[in-house]
């Protein structure tokens, strides 16, 4: 499924009907009354890798598109003034009622076409009792050497990129 942003056809400066034009090189939306640009800004996705005592992984089984009722990371959109790693300990809150503490940066992982950024840190459990929030139909740990298929394009190479820093 294609990752969709809402679209108005009206400035958000001036309220007059915009138009798509070039400028330098990028079609941006842009108003000719008040000469307004709307610069479409990408979506921030916190990431968690998450490994307990016994070295596996923690996966959520997705209760939402894109990719609903497959296995992936715990992840979620960080809100607009809030710090990514705050973000990420509240997204694995709200899908698994874990506590975690965050460990290190693994990557920052994007796409040209893509309007979502993926930053993705370690992080391991401190706390919470492990059941699966609104967003998730299942959380589970799974060995690293057994996980299932993971839906989303980057998901092998954030693995492979968390098994280097391991």
């Amino acid at each position: 499924m294609k990752h969709t942003h809402y679209k108005s056809n009206y400035c958000k400066s001036c309220g007059h009907k915009t138009s798509e034009q070039d400028i330098d090189g990028a079609l941006r939306i842009y108003c000719s009354n008040c000469k307004y640009i709307d610069f479409i800004d990408p979506k921030v996705v916190a990431v968690a890798i998450i490994i307990n005592e016994n070295d596996e992984l923690l996966l959520v089984k997705r209760n939402i598109e894109p990719a609903i009722g497959e296995w992936a990371f715990p992840s979620g959109y960080v809100d607009n003034k809030e710090a990514v790693e705050n973000a990420v300990v509240r997204e694995v809150k709200e899908e698994t009622n874990l506590d975690i503490g965050v460990e290190k940066l693994i990557g920052v992982y994007s796409n040209s076409g893509n309007p979502v950024i993926l930053i993705v840190y370690s992080a391991f459990p401190i706390g919470g009792e492990l059941r699966s929030g609104a967003e998730c139909q299942e959380v589970k740990w799974f060995r690293v050497d057994n996980i299932p298929k993971l839906p989303f394009h980057h998901d092998y190479t954030i693995l492979t990129d968390w098994i280097k820093f391991k």
